[in-house]
């Protein structure tokens, strides 16, 4: 019996490796509570900011910003122009975290 999914496993373990190491320097660097809760909003908070696919993506790219800010220690500033660089759907969706919305004034 022959496979029909043939995968190539080898270096599969250090990229896990190097994936859970950046979630774990992101979860305890700088902005861990702004990370937090912004991956607490649900989709009916995302939804009222806008109804179309595009609240989603740009919900999911702020949360990687936050994650790289995070992780890196980046100043407050550098944050705040980061997300508003992503745009006015971005700013709106920080504003609906406290700890976020605070860094957009």
């Amino acid at each position: 019996m022959t496979d029909e999914f043939d995968f190539d496993l080898s270096g599969f373990d250090e990229e896990l490796q190097e994936t859970l190491k950046k979630g774990r320097e992101a979860f305890h660097g700088k902005y861990k509570s702004e990370l937090t809760e912004l991956m607490g909003l649900s989709r009916e908070e995302i939804d009222q900011v806008t109804a179309d696919t595009t609240d989603v993506e740009t919900y999911d790219m702020l949360i990687e910003i936050v994650k790289d800010a995070s992780a890196k220690n980046l100043a407050q500033a550098e944050l705040k122009a980061r997300i508003e660089k992503l745009g006015q759907l971005a700013i709106e969706l920080g504003r609906r975290v406290p700890s976020v919305a605070k860094l957009l004034v």
